[in-house]
């Protein structure tokens, strides 16, 4: 086994310790410029920056080939490519759609919607599993299930009064 694969040397160790704090230092900042919703996750779109992040940090941290001012050139051009996207999002409808999903209605009132759980491909087997993990173990006591655009689901439970109407909140099923 070859000792090098446990420790190289100071100057590696050294070289990680100074590019990981300023490499971390102008990521927090870049994020504090560009605001809240750059990590917000509430769509794919959001995650896929998210973790180009993580991973453009993980290679500015531990590739000696890449100096750190690449690697925040490469946080930075992430960062401004986000709040570009998002920003146009918002003022633009077209933008919108190609960029986000909408979240999709997979039960309602304890009944499945069978289309849009081939579409979202998801097994009834993994929507009794999120039922059953909810506070709603039952599905006849389910109001509505849906798969929301960052992938998390959300289970709703009947009223005590009657069923909920979905049909009106931009749902599709």
């Amino acid at each position: 086994m070859d000792p090098s694969m446990f420790f190289q040397g100071w100057a590696g160790i050294g070289r990680t310790l100074v590019v990981g704090v300023l490499a971390y230092a102008s990521m927090v900042i870049a994020l504090r410029i560009s605001g809240k919703r750059t990590l917000a996750k509430l769509n794919a779109f959001d995650l896929v920056v998210t973790v180009a992040l993580g991973s453009t940090l993980a290679s500015i941290l531990l590739s000696e080939n890449i100096a750190l001012a690449e690697g925040v050139t490469a946080i930075v051009v992430l960062i401004g490519c986000q709040y570009l996207v998002a920003f146009t999002s918002v003022r633009s409808k077209r933008v919108a759609r190609a960029v986000r999903s909408e979240p999709t209605l997979l039960m309602r009132n304890g009944e499945v919607c069978r289309d849009a759980l081939r579409r979202s491909r998801v097994t009834e087997a993994e929507l009794g599993t999120v039922i059953r993990n909810s506070s709603t173990d039952d599905p006849s006591k389910t109001a509505a299930v849906i798969l929301e655009s960052d992938g998390s689901f959300s289970v709703i439970p009947k009223s005590e009064d009657g069923d909920a109407d979905y049909s009106d909140a931009g749902l599709s099923a």
